[in-house]
């Protein structure tokens, strides 16, 4: 009898692993960051990129996009952008330099633009020349646009193979997230110059005409991914995404997988606290590596690999809008062994954090005077 209860336990142990995990977050000592602001006057900054000078871009959402030098913001915008539709969450939102930015020096951006049928996320590419953007080129547009103004998701990453991965939210539209005919929900997986790479998962699909798969997609069923970063030593992209009323995850992000969004979740419905689709697992769908209820509205996150904090080496650092803090994850692995909270309430809306060429944390505040601010030991 022993033996065969041995037996079953082994058979349920990769289960288990694959069990998502949810740890009593406590709060960190603050005084472990030395909390320098650099700037101020942004109006709801959103991303942020390092150049090889020393300067910074960073993204507004109602559509400009400055430099940063030496803590001083420049009065003068770069010129150049394509037409934005800042509404709602939309605007200009994400940016990210090419990995050869020294060679070629291009930058890509995600915004918002509309068309007849309504808004949806767009990502371009550019020769960044001075206070110029040069021979603009759109590399991917959202189909179909929709009327919503929330949901974009938005956050753009390169791997080690120059592919660029872009995370789409589901528009506030839930069954989109389970449509492979629609790039909602999803995350796109592009070559740097916008074409389809042929291992894509669903581009050699047998597929009817007027129902094809969308080719650019790499993984499905996320709700609304505003964090994304690429784990330097297993060259792994991992997201996390908003919950509804709850169930924030962090993902690993793996070819061809059903993330569940809607139909499994650790959220509940907003207001009336219902549950939403089928439970919290589904037989096909990815568990999420670690989620958080209740909910922290995360967005922005980086793996610190530096020497300016080199105890902080291979942990996660996490932006808060909700609680305003910033978060950081320890790991074993691929399993959070601990969730420690930074700055609860002090700082503002956390919008970006990055980790910078120089070893320092940067994090960008959301609000219409938002700021830049850099942790030092």
């Amino acid at each position: 009898m022993p033996v065969i209860i041995l037996f079953y336990l082994l058979l349920l142990l990769p289960q288990i692993s694959l069990s998502a995990q949810k740890l009593q977050p406590v709060q960190g000592n603050d005084s472990l960051f030395k909390v320098v602001t650099m700037t101020r006057g942004l109006e709801h900054p959103w991303g942020m990129a390092f150049l090889p000078d020393g300067k910074i871009l960073v993204t507004e959402r109602p559509g400009r996009l400055r430099i940063i030098n030496n803590g001083i913001l420049d009065p003068v915008a770069i010129k150049g952008l394509p037409k934005i539709k800042a509404k709602g969450q939309g605007g200009l939102l994400d940016i990210i330099l090419h990995p050869k930015y020294r060679e070629n020096k291009l930058i890509y951006f995600s915004y918002v633009a509309s068309d007849r049928n309504g808004m949806g996320t767009e990502v371009a590419r550019a020769e960044l020349d001075g206070h110029q953007l040069r021979n603009l080129e759109v590399i991917f547009r959202l189909r179909p646009k929709s009327q919503t103004s929330h949901h974009f998701g938005s956050r753009l990453q390169f791997d080690d193979n120059n592919d660029l991965f872009i995370s789409l939210g589901d528009r506030g539209d839930r069954p989109r997230a389970q449509n492979l005919h629609d790039h909602a929900g999803s995350i796109i997986r592009l070559k740097d110059d916008g074409s389809i790479p042929s291992d894509n998962p669903f581009i050699h699909l047998k597929q009817k005409k007027l129902k094809q798969k969308k080719p650019e997609i790499y993984s499905y069923g996320h709700r609304n991914a505003q964090g994304m970063s690429l784990h330097p030593q297993t060259n792994t992209i991992w997201i996390h995404e908003h919950g509804p009323q709850g169930g924030d995850e962090l993902n690993i992000i793996s070819k061809g997988s059903n993330y569940g969004w809607p139909v499994i979740t650790y959220g509940v419905n907003y207001v009336t606290g219902t549950s939403i689709g089928e439970g919290t697992h589904k037989k096909g769908m990815i568990q999420p590596v670690y989620y958080w209820v209740p909910s922290i509205a995360p967005s922005g996150m980086t793996f610190y690999y530096g020497n300016k904090f080199p105890d902080f080496n291979g942990d996660l650092f996490i932006g808060s809008l909700k609680f305003q803090q910033l978060v950081r994850l320890q790991f074993k692995g691929k399993s959070v062994v601990s969730e420690e909270r930074f700055f609860t309430g002090k700082l503002g809306r956390i919008r970006d954090v990055r980790t910078a060429p120089d070893g320092y944390l940067y994090l960008l505040i959301d609000s219409g005077n938002g700021s830049l601010i850099r942790l030092e030991p």
